[in-house]
């Protein structure tokens, strides 16, 4: 049983929120019981932002998992943590403008591969771009998947979160797209990311990234570049066109 509530779960949406100093590692950073910075993973990177200690901004540079799943958030000035205490009172602050981009991506690779039904063998996300790594022969036309992602994004579908456990997990392998990282293997529980209403869904699978609400929120969107990364591999590339 985990001693943090991963806010960023149920809340992306949530740019400021009060939590308590848990922990403390000169290795991996603070220990928040609530954390609303997401921790890199899964091609997403850890988020950025601000805490505030009893009045002082401190920069957050990078958001890590621990050896366990804990999550850490990463201060500018390292050498100052010997000096934070557990059980301290902080405000956190996301840099909203960067997390709310990273959603938008996030969301637009899972329909990016709803448009290439190819297993995944990898995937990344910047500021600037997002990039899905496919194994298939042959390179895709870039206008005629930039249509079909734009109008998935103009359909407006809805995105929402389940469970499923890890029995069920195993008897519905087709929702797991990608072929090298796999699902979490010790917690009871995986989530789910819906594109689509239950009667209608566009995509289904296991994601422990942040995403927006629906498919408008992500904007127009182009796909910028399609590169042959090997014999049965093509890295495909989209960008927000905002």
């Amino acid at each position: 049983m985990s001693d943090q509530e991963f806010v960023y779960n149920n809340a992306p949406y949530k740019k400021e929120h009060e939590a308590r100093i848990i922990g403390i590692s000169t290795e991996f950073g603070i220990k928040l019981d609530e954390p609303i910075f997401y921790p890199r993973g899964g091609g997403q990177p850890g988020d950025l932002g601000t805490i505030i200690v009893n009045g002082i901004h401190f920069k957050i540079i990078d958001t890590v998992k621990g050896p366990e799943g804990q999550v850490y958030v990463k201060i500018e000035d390292a050498d100052v943590i010997t000096n934070l205490k557990e059980g301290t009172q902080v405000t956190q602050r996301l840099a909203w403008d960067i997390r709310y981009k990273y959603m938008k991506t996030h969301t637009a690779l899972h329909l990016l591969s709803v448009c290439l039904p190819f297993p995944v063998t990898g995937g990344q996300i910047t500021f600037e771009k997002g990039r899905v790594d496919f194994d298939m022969p042959e390179s895709p036309s870039k206008d005629e998947i930039t249509d079909k992602l734009n109008s998935m994004v103009e359909a407006d579908y809805p995105v929402s979160y389940d469970l499923i456990s890890q029995q069920e997990l195993r008897e519905r392998p087709q929702l797991i797209k990608t072929m090298s990282v796999k699902p979490p293997q010790n917690v009871e529980f995986i989530r789910l990311v819906r594109i689509g209403s239950s009667d209608n869904v566009i995509d289904l699978q296991p994601c422990g990234g942040t995403h927006v609400k629906s498919t408008r929120e992500i904007g127009k969107l182009f796909i910028s570049k399609i590169e042959k990364k090997g014999r049965m591999n093509r890295r495909v590339s989209v960008v927000l066109q905002d």
